[in-house]
């Protein structure tokens, strides 16, 4: 475990940003359990797809055809998907309305056998990932990767904090700062004893500071690294 206190971490991004309000303004909204438990599972595999699509691509050109998306993946209805027949699958390979993988179409797929059979467990999708233990965010995503299709690595980590749910994300920042506080991970933090390392620093920052770990996650990144400007991490924020 790093010997580096959460305070001295908060403190150092506060002073790069121009003070503790400013940091303040770069911080997410907190994460609302009750929220994640009420989505529905066709705004669940709609996001999975997303993240699915974004990986790999420009994330502003998957948004822009995003309409295109719902409408050819009728709404992202797990239900109705898995009724279709395989010239529905076939067919998309060639509907310029969505991006034409057929390795990543065919995720849709799955994941949505993935969701439905998780929703037939817990209720619903979302309601299984609000139960989940907050501090065991390793275990979610390894649920992710082997159950789900193409959900491993940052998509997996994307796709939590794109869901709501209070989260951490590996950035080459995060990852830094881990590693500059002494914990003893990788650059690229891939490997599973990587991501266990990360949990239980993060989760001992959390303890410390009663902060969620959105908010641990983005005040490590903001501490280190190229020092952007406040607008500008703004601007993005909104995007």
């Amino acid at each position: 475990m790093a010997k580096v206190p959460f305070k001295r971490i908060r403190e150092r991004a506060a002073k790069r940003k121009g003070g503790d309000n400013a940091l303040a303004s770069l911080l997410p909204k907190k994460r609302d359990n009750k929220a994640l438990a009420r989505l529905t599972d066709d705004r669940v595999l709609s996001e999975m797809a997303r993240r699915v699509f974004s990986a790999g691509f420009v994330w502003s050109v998957i948004d822009k055809k995003w309409p295109g998306f719902e409408e050819a993946f009728l709404g992202f209805n797990p239900k109705r998907l898995l009724f279709q027949p395989a010239e529905f699958w076939h067919d998309l390979a060639s509907d310029k309305r969505i991006v034409r993988n057929p390795q990543k179409i065919k995720s849709v797929r799955d994941n949505a056998k993935f969701v439905s059979d998780i929703a037939a467990e817990h209720g619903s999708f979302g309601k299984f990932l609000a139960a989940w233990p907050a501090g065991d965010q390793v275990g979610l995503l390894e649920v992710l990767d082997k159950q789900g299709s193409r959900l491993g690595g940052n998509s997996g980590q994307y796709l939590l904090r794109f869901l709501g749910r209070d989260s951490f994300i590996l950035t080459n920042d995060l990852l830094l700062c881990l590693r500059d506080c002494g914990v003893p991970i990788s650059d690229k933090g891939t490997s599973k004893k990587d991501r266990r390392l990360a949990q239980a620093q993060i989760n001992a920052w959390a303890t410390e500071s009663g902060l969620p770990l959105t908010h641990i996650s983005r005040i490590c990144a903001l501490s280190i690294g190229e020092n952007h400007a406040v607008e500008r991490l703004q601007e993005v924020m909104q995007e």
